[in-house]
């Protein structure tokens, strides 16, 4: 069974889970979710787990409005929402790359996004589902995130805090998301550049609660090692190619290092991610080949001779509706193509390799947790292989036009990285609901309804942010040529912009080879160092601005959980007592609670005020509001800084004081630094 021993709920009993009330509220979470993580993963290229909090907000709806909601109830709401999350991720990633290759798309096509989301969704789920037993009962996998969000349900049922905190950090979220950009009271950014011995320094940062809750999240080392990646860009890159082959003429200084790190320096970060991605699945290979190995020879069982707690959907209907999907894959290559050959092709493609990747994802995401499984990287894996696909039946065999090829290509790639998506998320869930005694076909059920929810939404929400703002400066930019388009505000959706530089360059040759070799040069030093590859990759792709953030979210998870372990300690300590480490493990579920409500409030509004735009309805024309200069501006955001880490501290032993605890922390670091160039005495 479960970590837990026996699930929450037993088999012999069977409380309400798929009600009419679960699906109203799990639809409109799922909407919620969707549209939110849409905004967050296409402005900073990240997304984060939904599942604890919408399993919170669920509890929180639930128990507002009805008095006999069950523990499974909320966790068929959670499955729902988090669902169209995941969803979310794999089709950012993917689909308006078709905006950054000319020729292909000149905005978001909503009956093939859709189409996109709903066969690369179901696929990954039916063929997860047809992976639990296995890799959830008789392989008994962690789930880190499941177990996680397993413990905030159980906690809910028996009147653990927390909901009110969430609810707080969604509307303080809002607030902030509301102001800056529907009101544009305050900048979204600042930064500046400067002459320095012969060339130029920049800084700058983006004002994003939500970029700082992600940091917070995420946790200083991954966030140190995006801020790495940003400094080596920004910060030696950008100033060593400018002093080298001068600044060109650009209106000011930071228009002239924005211009050389987006001709030039982004690419860097693209040849490190290629690399990095295939290292990543490299270096993950004999639990690649245990998970796909032990998906090979899955069994099955008939429900008669099963617990209520062990009833999956049927396998011979699954697998059934497998075929079905891979037929309609085709069938819709095919009305794409015009070629039913390329067609074929692709749909026998798709249905190996998103087998495979789900597999993949649902093993990885049992190890390591869903959020450090390498969906990135097995896009790009993807992307290669159907280039090469692409090329030698399509290009080689049957001459097709280049047009037709790059848009053969993501088609292909967009869906089998939905389905890695999705399936990491869907055995995270099911693991959730093992654990809390749910019924596995209801959930199954439920999580079906959340893909087709997710689907439905997601081409919708890239048409208004696309229209409102811009996905992709590239296309923006190409826009902006034939009508005027400022692009200041563009959602830089980077992993997009990766694949469709990779795809450009395949089939058109327009790549920065230098630059991208150059990049391949810093991942294998990165991998010698044994340095997250992705991490500091992104980090070189993305703006330092983005970075900042990120990384000042970092910083304060680490000053909050070292500040828990000197109140049970004492003092800082290397290895610090089991009850200094549940105390800092505290401070980190509020403050996952607290930046999830943050991320949401403000990513929400930022969907809201795109509808707004796209109505053309501007609330700073309505209102007259001007715009704070850049010391209010940092100002203003402090002030959120300082609520989100009065709220995130909440959950410390009291009787400490978080100043003397912060120089005690800054004094522990300053030490550690120092003694890294004391000489090592002989032994």
């Amino acid at each position: 069974m479960s970590v837990h021993g026996e699930p929450y709920i037993p088999a012999s009993q069977s409380p309400l889970e798929l009600t009419t009330r679960v699906i109203v509220v799990g639809i409109l979470l799922g909407i919620l979710m969707t549209a939110a993580n849409a905004y967050l993963g296409l402005y900073a290229g990240m997304t984060v787990s939904a599942s604890i909090p919408a399993a919170v907000m669920s509890m929180i709806i639930l128990r507002s409005l009805f008095k006999d909601v069950s523990i499974l109830e909320n966790n068929a709401v959670q499955t729902m929402a988090s669902a169209g999350e995941s969803l979310a991720a794999g089709i950012i990633f993917t689909v308006p790359a078709l905006l950054v290759i000319p020729n292909v798309w000149d905005e978001i096509q909503l009956v093939e996004t859709t189409i996109i989301a709903l066969l690369g969704g179901l696929l990954g789920t039916m063929f997860t589902i047809a992976l639990r037993r296995l890799f959830i009962v008789e392989e008994a996998l962690p789930y880190p995130e499941g177990v996680a969000c397993r413990e905030v349900l159980v906690a809910g049922e028996e009147g653990g805090e927390g909901a009110q905190a969430i609810i707080y950090a969604l509307g303080i979220g809002a607030i902030y998301g509301l102001v800056q950009k529907g009101f544009e009271a305050t900048k979204h950014s600042v930064e500046a550049a400067t002459s320095f011995l012969g060339t130029r320094i920049y800084a700058g940062m983006d004002l994003s609660v939500a970029l700082l809750s992600v940091g917070f999240i995420v946790g200083i080392r991954i966030a140190s090692f995006i801020f790495l990646g940003g400094m080596i860009g920004f910060g030696l890159l950008v100033p060593m190619y400018g002093l080298i082959n001068g600044w060109g003429s650009a209106g000011s200084s930071v228009e002239s290092f924005d211009i050389i790190w987006r001709q030039q320096v982004r690419y860097v970060g693209v040849g490190a991610m290629v690399l990095g991605g295939l290292y990543t699945l490299w270096s993950m290979r004999k639990t690649i080949i245990t998970g796909i190995s032990k998906a090979i020879k899955t069994k099955s069982s008939t429900d008669e001779e099963l617990l209520r707690t062990e009833i999956d959907l049927p396998m011979n209907k699954v697998f059934i509706f497998c075929g079905i999907l891979v037929i309609l894959t085709v069938l819709f290559y095919w009305s794409k193509t015009g070629s039913l050959i390329l067609a074929l092709a692709g749909g026998l493609f798709l249905a190996v390799t998103a087998f495979f990747f789900a597999a993949v994802a649902g093993y990885i995401a049992g190890v390591v947790g869903s959020s450090n499984s390498p969906v990135s990287g097995m896009t790009i894996a993807t992307l290669l292989f159907t280039v090469v696909l692409v090329l030698l039946i399509g290009d080689g065999l049957l001459n097709l036009d280049t047009s037709t090829l790059m848009l053969a290509t993501v088609l292909i790639a967009s869906i089998v990285a939905s389905s890695a998506a999705i399936a990491g998320d869907v055995m995270q869930d099911l693991k959730t609901g093992h654990m809390v005694g749910a019924t596995p076909r209801v959930q199954q059920i439920a999580e079906i309804v959340g893909v087709i929810t997710g689907a439905l939404v997601i081409g919708p929400t890239l048409k208004l942010l696309h229209n409102a703002f811009g996905i992709t400066q590239t296309a923006c930019l190409r826009e902006a040529e034939i009508a005027y388009r400022d692009c200041d505000k563009a959602l830089l959706a980077p992993q997009a912009e990766l694949i469709g530089d990779i795809v450009r360059g395949a089939f058109v040759g327009d790549v920065n080879l230098q630059m991208i070799l150059l990049g391949v040069v810093i991942a294998i030093v990165l991998i010698r160092l044994k340095m997250p590859v992705m991490s500091v990759a992104i980090g070189i792709y993305l703006p330092l601005g983005l970075s900042v953030p990120i990384m000042l979210g970092g910083v304060i998870s680490y000053f909050a959980f070292r500040s828990a372990h000197i109140r049970i300690d004492g003092k800082i300590l290397d290895n610090p007592s089991k009850k200094a480490v549940k105390a800092a493990k505290d401070v980190e579920n509020r403050g996952v609670l607290i930046g999830a409500g943050f991320i949401a409030g403000e990513s929400i509004l930022g969907v809201l005020v795109a509808v707004l735009i796209v109505s053309d309805f501007h609330l700073y024309e309505l209102f007259g509001t001007g715009t704070l200069n850049n010391l209010f501006s940092l100002a203003f955001f402090g002030w959120f800084v300082f609520v989100f880490i009065w709220l995130a501290t909440r959950a410390l032993p009291s009787g400490g004081n978080l100043f003397k605890e912060s120089l005690m922390i800054i004094d522990d670091i300053f030490t550690k630094f120092i003694g890294i160039f004391k000489p090592k005495s002989k032994t």
